[in-house]
């Protein structure tokens, strides 16, 4: 059965390659991107299949208008795909105020004030499903992405919290959490200009890993968020990649052995008397 998608971002990346997987299947999809003309080739050999319209995520009022024109025009939506987002690469104090504000509204902002656009409608409808693209770096951090790390991480403590909140609705929340993936997003992200102080840091690096040194595939990656999307019972995460699964095992591994050797200085700062098990 063929069914229907609200995607943010499709210009480029992920989004576009969703929006190209779906449309040949038979599936409608509900596109959103800052530019609606570079959709204009599907458009044209996909018709009443393609419903665009222009979003900048971090516009809310705007994103809110389109949330509700979709809903309206199409009747119903299946899956909603909260793909928009940016990277800025550059050490803390390198970062520029601007770039700031604007990746943390991209990311973080705008991705909250999609589910909770979306909620209502999929509510009164009965359920739905939300997948929002997170980050292997939402469970491990790079010297030199922080603002990116912090946006992820944000975003996975949102749908940490919100999942539970919708599912007794019949909505169905997933974090996508890819590892490195062969698509235009490091060759898009900003540059901060460098600071001397940090010049020779061990831990930064500097120079962009090549594509062909990316173990994740676009197009494969596009058909697993697809595949979620139609599961009834879908995960709350799902790691994509074989490098995202290794690295972010290891960190938590690595954080609850760190957590274990904590517990004695932890218990020191109870109530006298406080017993977990009470009350």
């Amino acid at each position: 059965m063929t069914k229907t998608w609200f995607i943010t971002g499709t210009s480029s990346g992920f989004g576009r390659t969703l929006t190209e997987l779906l449309l040949a299947r038979g599936d409608t999809v509900a596109a959103t991107l800052r530019t609606p003309p570079r959709l204009d080739d599907l458009a044209t050999r996909y018709g009443d299949q393609l419903w665009v319209q222009a979003l900048d995520v971090t516009d809310t009022a705007r994103l809110r208008e389109v949330v509700d024109a979709a809903f309206a025009d199409l009747g119903r939506i299946d899956v909603v795909v909260s793909n928009a987002g940016s990277g800025v690469l550059g050490t803390a104090e390198e970062l520029s105020d601007a770039h700031i504000e604007s990746s943390i509204a991209t990311n973080l902002t705008a991705s909250i004030q999609l589910a909770r656009a979306v909620v209502p409608h999929l509510r009164a409808q009965g359920g739905g499903r939300i997948v929002q693209l997170s980050s292997m770096g939402g469970h491990i951090a790079y010297p030199g992405f922080s603002l990116y790390h912090a946006t992820k991480w944000g975003i996975e403590g949102f749908y940490e919290a919100f999942a539970p909140e919708v599912e007794p609705f019949g909505i169905r929340t997933t974090l996508v959490e890819p590892g490195m993936v062969r698509t235009p997003f490091f060759e898009a992200a900003v540059r901060e200009p460098e600071h001397p102080a940090y010049a020779g840091n061990p831990a930064i690096t500097r120079t962009d890993i090549p594509l062909e040194q990316m173990p994740g595939d676009q197009a494969k990656v596009a058909a697993a968020i697809i595949a979620i999307g139609d599961l009834e019972q879908p995960p709350r995460r799902q790691l994509l990649g074989s490098d995202a699964y290794a690295l972010v095992r290891t960190a938590l591994q690595q954080r609850l052995a760190a957590v274990d050797t904590q517990r004695a200085v932890a218990l020191t700062t109870d109530v006298d008397g406080f017993s977990p098990t009470a009350s």
